[in-house]
């Protein structure tokens, strides 16, 4: 069984549906922006360790002061 990866929701109008992928979810959001007019969002449940490790060493959207500065994913300005 596929596990879910994603949720989408619009607080204007009551959408919420799960997905197993992250492209269909996507989709979603964009047909739902397009035909309704809506601004729906997601929540993502589940991501590759990768993913989470980047997303921790990044910090704050990646400001100065909120990375980890020993991360190999950091490149010091280049």
């Amino acid at each position: 069984m596929a596990s879910k990866r994603a949720t989408v929701t619009c607080p204007d109008c009551g959408l919420e549906e799960t997905f197993t992928k992250l492209g269909t979810a996507r989709s979603c959001i964009e047909d739902h922006r397009t035909e309704t007019g809506h601004e729906a969002t997601w929540e993502l449940h589940q991501l590759d360790a990768g993913v989470e490790r980047a997303g921790d060493d990044a910090g704050v959207c990646g400001r100065p002061g909120c990375t980890n500065e020993n991360s190999p994913l950091v490149q010091d300005g280049r």
